[in-house]
C-alpha cells in the first residue's frame, strides 16, 4: 500500500475524518443545481447545520449510470433548470468554507473541460476531492496525476464484487478516502442492508491506508449506525436526502431535519 500523498484536498478530508474521533463521519450527497442553484446551495448549508462532516456534491449529467431513479430525476431537473459545471462549482465555493466538499461527476464532463483544467477549477472552487464512478482503474492514471498535481484527492470506488487483487490495486491509489459500495447496483434506498456491511467494510479496510466510507442504499439512521458499527469510518447518504428535498415545500428545512437524525444516530 502506498502512503497517501500530502496534498491540500487529502489533508482537509483526513482532518474531517480525524475530527470525528471514534464516531463515523457523515457525508450527505447533494445534487448541485437541484431544484435550482440557489436552493441547492441552501440545501448544502442545511447539511452543515444538521451535522454533516463532509458533503458530496453531484454535478448533474444526462447519463448518470451509477445513480438510481431518485438521483437521476434530480439530475434531469437540475439540467432543465439550467445547471452547469460552473454553476455547481459556484455552489461548491459557497459550501467549502464550512465543510470539505467532494465533487461527484462523470468522465465525459471531466474530459469535455480537459482533465487538468477541471481539476484546477475544482480546487479554485474549494473542492477537496473528486469522485468519478465511471472511471475504471485502468484508465485512471492520467486523471490521478492531474488531481495530485492540483491538490485534489481522487477518491476511487470499490464494490462487493471487486476481487482481492483489484481491491489492493485500487486501495493503494486511493486519495482522501475509499468509497465503498455496499451493494451491487445503482444508488437508491434499500430496506435491508446491514447483514452485508461487515464483510464489505472489512475487505475494503484491509486494502488501504485511507478512511473507508460506505455508501449506496443507506436510507435510515439505524442503517448508518449499522455501517459505523461494522467499522466504516464514514457513511454516505444520498437518495434519501434528494427525495426529501424533492418532496418538500421547504427543501432546506426538510433535509436539515433528516441530516440531524443521521448525525444523532452516529453520535
Amino acid at each position: 500500500m502506498s502512503t497517501q500523498l500530502t496534498v491540500a484536498g487529502a489533508q482537509r478530508i483526513a482532518a474531517a475524518f480525524a475530527g470525528c474521533g471514534k464516531r463515523a463521519a457523515l457525508m450527505p450527497y447533494l445534487m448541485g443545481g437541484f431544484p435550482d442553484e440557489a436552493t441547492s446551495r441552501a440545501i448544502g448549508e442545511a447539511y452543515a447545520d444538521g451535522g454533516a462532516d463532509l458533503v458530496e456534491l453531484g454535478v448533474p449529467f444526462s447519463d448518470p449510470i451509477a445513480d438510481g431513479p431518485v438521483i437521476q430525476a434530480a439530475a434531469t431537473g437540475a439540467l432543465r433548470a439550467g445547471a452547469s459545471v460552473d454553476g455547481v462549482l459556484a455552489v461548491c465555493e459557497g459550501l467549502a468554507v464550512r465543510v470539505p466538499v467532494v465533487l461527484m461527476t462523470y468522465t465525459n464532463l471531466v474530459l469535455a473541460r480537459g482533465t487538468e483544467r477541471f481539476a484546477a477549477d475544482a480546487v479554485s472552487a474549494g473542492a477537496s476531492g473528486l469522485i468519478i464512478p465511471d472511471l475504471p482503474l485502468e484508465e485512471a492514471p492520467a486523471t490521478l496525476a492531474a488531481c495530485d498535481a492540483a491538490g485534489l484527492a481522487l477518491v476511487p470506488l470499490v464494490a462487493p464484487t471487486s476481487t482481492d487483487v483489484r481491491l489492493q490495486r485500487i486501495g493503494a491509489r486511493a486519495r482522501g478516502f475509499l468509497y465503498t459500495v455496499s451493494v451491487t447496483g445503482t444508488t437508491g434506498e434499500r430496506t435491508a442492508l446491514s447483514d452485508a456491511f461487515a464483510e464489505v467494510v472489512a475487505r475494503a479496510k484491509a486494502c488501504t491506508d485511507v478512511p473507508v466510507a460506505l455508501g449506496f442504499g443507506i436510507a435510515a439512521p439505524e442503517q448508518a449506525l449499522a455501517a459505523a458499527e461494522a467499522g466504516a469510518d464514514g457513511v454516505i447518504v444520498g437518495s434519501r436526502l434528494v427525495r426529501a428535498a424533492a418532496e418538500a415545500a421547504d427543501p432546506a428545512a426538510a433535509v436539515r431535519e433528516v441530516v440531524a437524525s443521521f448525525a444523532d444516530a452516529l453520535r
